[in-house]
């Protein structure tokens, strides 16, 4: 362990000095392939900085956080556009932006979108208590006491409900030290009602925030002279999932340390064109819309089924689970101790 959070310093570090070279020597140079040019060595950087890390825990958020989120904000970046243009004020607030998935709320009056709303401090507390639970049925022998498909269920819930807690946790530090108020990066997505909803609007809101205009936008004008408006759209969306299930494989990759299977890329290529599909159906107008409670309980259904099928059969075989159950128990077993003390 005192390896593992060495080699987290390291990385930390590799960041922060990679961010600091973006912030004053490629922000100085005329935005496009000049600026690109000067940020690859940073890409190439940020791709191998997971591979100094063996936790499950310390190789998925490095990865997410660095050689995703990062790397495409600073492509981004390289075209001057948001969210690092225009240039943040100062370092701290360039490596934030770059490095963490926050983004700033910007609250319009008028607009009566619900998606921006910080959660509940009882929805929060919830979550927390259901998140003990879990770990409570792990700490007693759940190998014996659950059947396969009970597991599964639980650890599915385990881990939406680590990563948000993970994340608002990030939001609520990053927006006391910067000052501003940050739009939440998850919101409730088992309310989604549609899968244009539930990805869209509600799951990890800063991937489609950086995907939009990094693919989806670029593929969607690219592809309108030839294929017309909709079907434009539609080629984004598909291109948006696919490079979204790519890097889920390569995160997959830096924790494994196997060649990927693809079973991931094809969850997120179906998501897409049922996505697609269901968003043309909408246009069409042939049905009229079923109601909230019905399309929810379909929406949560075909990802849970669809997940088990196709996201977390690598995650199983590789005793993935197991090592992510081990990390969470022995934070807990710290904690613990540390309590005691007192």
């Amino acid at each position: 362990m005192e390896e593992e959070l060495r080699n987290l310093i390291k990385v930390w570090i590799s960041v922060l000095i990679s961010t600091s070279y973006c912030y004053y020597i490629s922000a100085k140079l005329p935005k496009g392939f000049l600026r690109l040019l000067s940020i690859l060595p940073i890409f190439i950087t940020f791709l191998l900085l997971p591979l100094l890390l063996s936790s499950v825990h310390f190789c998925a958020i490095s990865s997410f956080f660095f050689t995703w989120l990062a790397n495409f904000k600073l492509l981004l970046f390289a075209f001057d556009q948001e969210p690092l243009s225009p240039l943040p004020s100062n370092l701290s607030r360039f490596f934030c932006f770059s490095c963490f998935p926050i983004k700033t709320n910007i609250r319009n009056p008028s607009s009566n979108r619900i998606y921006n709303k910080p959660i509940s401090k009882w929805v929060l507390a919830i979550k927390i208590l259901i998140f003990s639970f879990i770990l409570h049925v792990y700490s007693n022998n759940y190998d014996s006491d659950l059947s396969q498909s009970a597991f599964l269920a639980l650890f599915i819930i385990h881990v939406y409900l680590e990563a948000e807690l993970i994340l608002v946790f990030v939001r609520a530090l990053l927006s006391t030290l910067l000052g501003c108020d940050l739009e939440p990066v998850f919101n409730e997505p088992y309310l989604a009602t549609s899968l244009q909803d539930f990805w869209s609007r509600r799951w990890n809101l800063m991937v489609p925030a950086v995907l939009r205009p990094a693919v989806h936008i670029p593929v969607q004008r690219f592809t309108a002279p030839l294929l017309g408006l909709q079907w434009a759209f539609s080629a984004g969306m598909l291109a948006t999932f696919l490079v979204s299930g790519l890097m889920h494989e390569l995160i997959y990759f830096y924790i494994i340390r196997k060649p990927p299977t693809w079973e991931v890329t094809c969850f997120f290529l179906l998501h897409g064109v049922v996505t697609s599909a269901e968003i043309a159906i909408k246009r069409m107008r042939w049905l009229p819309p079923p109601h909230k409670a019905v399309s929810g309980l379909a929406v949560a259904a075909f990802v849970l089924v669809t997940a088990g099928w196709l996201f977390y059969p690598q995650v199983l075989r590789n005793d993935v689970h197991k090592r992510v159950i081990s990390e969470c128990l022995l934070v807990t077993d710290v904690v613990k101790n540390k309590l005691s003390l007192f």
